[in-house]
């Protein structure tokens, strides 16, 4: 195989295995829409809710129906307080039941169900309530950097370890390139990202406990330390493996896991002291 094939290949593998770890990253996330059916007197009704909702409107809340003689009731409360459920009966538009959740401030985090209605039945769409995080707008000319940047280090972090695995040479370009684009995409665009979302341009330890600014961290020193041993002496392959493994582990993480959110159970004793 010449040098030139096996570039290639390495680079569909590369290219493959990332689109895997975006996916699944993207499908197990806490803030990813929430798809589901359910079986209403042998009828199925499919439904999409929100968990996540940016910019300053309501979170709508819809789902189609079968049978336009069926209600639904949407139930919801701000998430890790002492609040009483509200309940409101969904209104019927062009063949869906829909509503909405009242807009709140960044972070603070809403649980909410949907039960349908059918011959006095009542049917809910999820086994437990779905927690629904409202963010603030970021605006694209940040979002889109961040997120092109962030797939590109993972990319080229990955495409380090296959060229490693393949003892091949030259492998600190791939590093170098990693670490380039974590730092654009990661530490600097990421306080930004977390800025128009949060309010905060840092929410991780020692501040508050996110683990998306810590990781980011976290993953940069492990490509440092490869970038060093690598220039040093390309035989140093290890390290690299040792990178990529920690950049997967992390990104295989549901993406804002333990992120910003606000405990009013906490404001409420402290109001009263």
């Amino acid at each position: 195989m010449n040098e030139k094939t096996r570039k290639f290949i390495l680079w569909i593998i590369s290219i493959a295995f990332t689109m895997l770890v975006v996916v699944y990253q993207r499908d197990t996330g806490p803030t990813h829409p929430y798809d589901g059916s359910i079986t209403i007197e042998g009828r199925k009704v499919d439904f999409k809710l929100l968990r996540s909702h940016a910019g300053r409107g309501a979170a709508p809340v819809a789902i189609t129906l079968y049978d336009t003689l069926m209600n639904g009731i949407l139930s919801f409360r701000r998430y890790k307080s002492n609040d009483k459920w509200t309940k409101v009966m969904m209104k019927h538009v062009g063949g869906k039941l829909v509503d909405s959740i009242p807009h709140q401030p960044p972070a603070v985090k809403v649980i909410y169900t949907v039960s349908l209605l059918k011959n006095e039945e009542a049917y809910a769409l999820t086994e437990k309530p779905l927690i629904l995080w409202f963010k603030g707008a970021v605006p694209l000319l940040v979002l889109i950097p961040h997120i092109i940047f962030m797939f590109m280090a993972l990319l080229f972090g990955i495409r380090a370890g296959t060229e490693a695995l393949s003892k091949g040479n030259g492998n600190d370009f791939y590093i170098g390139f990693t670490m380039v684009t974590l730092v654009l995409g990661g530490i600097i665009l990421g306080p930004l990202v977390q800025k128009y979302a949060f309010g905060e341009f840092w929410t991780g330890w020692p501040i508050g406990h996110s683990l998306t600014e810590n990781t980011t961290y976290f993953i940069f020193i492990f490509w440092l330390i490869a970038w060093f041993k690598i220039r040093k002496n390309q035989m140093h392959r290890v390290w690299v493996f040792i990178a990529v493994v920690v950049m997967l582990a992390v990104y295989s993480f549901p993406h804002s896991a333990m992120g910003s959110e606000i405990d009013y159970r906490k404001q409420s004793v402290e109001n009263t002291k």
